[in-house]
């Protein structure tokens, strides 16, 4: 596939216009040499489709954790003008606003005793698996206030610290959400499952920091070598997917109705300003809202535990941030030399937004924002900060991952979860999870090389290293 592009930079590469019909603007893909190997012609191809899209600006972007997906490709980014652009659940995803925090502790790992104990309780005290249900109820009234004010609702109720919410992306919701927009059948499937992981790639991790690159910024984001933190990886389950497909189809008809030619109906689509546009968008960000809930419910059932196992207090476990992986969001970016108000969407991307924004809480103003990327379960996760070079060449964008190389199907059929769990726990890594072939499904081999893709963002600078954590123990969904 390296053929098809020109290298414009370090690791930054054009697909050019002409790639396929109707193309508007060129692609962009961040990629290494090696990554090369691991390029999908599929995914390719989805960079150069959403590239057609009517009022795209800039370039159709690629991350190089870029993958096949549903509509966009995973590690796509691209960004519509107010006036002429349109909004796409397929640059969202079903899980909308999937996204990690981190929260550290004062703990090192002689201070956990058997790591099997404390994962098993971890394991007991979180839900997972397909349709799992939480202990915690909401009542409908409740979840009106959910999906209009997300995380803060949370720590209203009391599943939270006040400064939660502030060291979450958009302050942990979005003002945008419209509750009404969301289906009675959503709803049902949002209810039972708040404070639950979910299934897939979601996890719940415990880590350790192995190494510190930037000490100011690491200082700053509460991080020290040898200390215990936790990731948390899960999005708005049954309730976001339900939002996605009921929109789907309305939006399937918008595209006909106003005359867009999509080289794949997966990008079904309507204009930001149509009202149809318009009613996925609030609902979307409602769906965005109980992402940030349901992370922030989950954070508070582990500083409980730790409370509880470890006598540590709840403020001794601060959240450093949460990002978004899969969302369209308002934002004023600069271009062409001027300050524009676009809609960004992010598929399987992180925002990465650089110092001095006025969007970040004054306390990461001066090193931008805190950027956390997960590894597999057996390689390591990174937490980085934000750049002005994200700023200029990809609307503020970085990574989400290491990105997979192998389907979950594929992987079903090429290792055993058993042999998975056996040789993680080898390395010190204890796994547990519902069944044997989620562990397979997610097995270490099925990514790419986490280390690769960070060396990546970093050099191209899209993002810079901060601390680099290693896995000691995971929930999987």
């Amino acid at each position: 596939m390296q053929k098809e592009f020109s290298s414009v930079g370090r690791h930054e590469w054009d697909l050019p216009l002409g790639y396929i019909p109707d193309m508007r603007v060129s692609g962009r893909l961040f990629l290494s040499e090696s990554l090369f190997g691991s390029l999908e012609e599929g995914a390719v191809r989805q960079l150069a489709n959403v590239a057609t899209l009517p009022g795209i600006i800039g370039h159709s972007f690629g991350m190089p954790d870029i993958h096949w997906g549903y509509g966009f490709p995973i590690g796509g980014v691209a960004a519509f003008s107010e006036e002429e652009g349109i909004i796409s659940p397929g640059g969202v995803g079903f899980d909308i606003n999937c996204g990690v925090r981190m929260i550290t502790t004062p703990l090192n790992i002689s201070d956990l005793g058997k790591m099997e104990d404390i994962i098993g309780r971890l394991y007991q005290q979180v839900p997972t698996g397909v349709g799992s249900k939480s202990a915690f109820r909401l009542s409908a009234t409740a979840l009106d206030d959910l999906l209009a004010h997300g995380a803060s609702w949370a720590v209203s109720e009391g599943y939270g610290l006040p400064d939660d919410c502030i060291r979450c992306e958009e302050g942990g919701y979005m003002k945008e959400a419209v509750p009404e927009n969301v289906s009675e059948k959503a709803r049902k499937r949002g209810i039972p499952q708040c404070g639950t992981l979910g299934s897939g790639n979601h996890f719940l991790e415990l880590q350790v920091v192995s190494e510190i690159r930037d000490q100011e910024a690491a200082a700053t984001f509460g991080v020290q070598e040898g200390n215990v933190c936790c990731m948390i990886h899960c999005g708005s389950r049954g309730l976001g997917h339900q939002v996605c497909t009921d929109h789907l189809k309305t939006l399937e008809k918008a595209t006909k109705k106003y005359g867009i030619n999509l080289p794949d109906r997966q990008l079904s689509c309507a204009p930001l300003t149509s009202p149809e546009g318009e009613s996925y968008f609030g609902a979307m960000a409602a769906a965005a809202n109980y992402a940030w809930a349901n992370r922030q419910i989950i954070t508070h059932q582990v500083r409980t535990l730790f409370e509880s196992a470890f006598g540590i207090a709840h403020t001794e476990m601060p959240l450093v941030y949460d990002v978004a992986h899969n969302v369209a969001k308002w934002e004023k970016h600069t271009v062409d030399g001027s300050e524009r108000r676009v809609c960004v969407h992010r598929k399987g991307a992180t925002r990465a937004f650089g110092p001095g924004r006025p969007e970040l809480p004054a306390v990461y103003r001066k090193t931008g924002q805190p950027v956390i990327i997960p590894g597999s379960m057996g390689t390591a996760s990174y937490l980085l900060a934000g750049t002005e070079t994200a700023m200029e060449k990809t609307f503020g964008s970085t990574c989400h991952g290491a990105g997979r190389v192998s389907s979950r199907k594929e992987a079903k059929k090429t290792v055993r979860g058993a042999a998975v769990s056996a040789e993680l726990k080898k390395q010190g890594i204890i796994v547990r999870a519902p069944s044997g072939d989620v562990i397979a499904e997610e097995a270490p081999e099925m990514y790419k090389s986490s280390d690769e893709v960070i060396r990546v963002v970093h050099e191209a600078g899209l993002s810079r290293i901060v601390a680099r954590m290693m896995p000691l123990g995971v929930i999987k969904g």
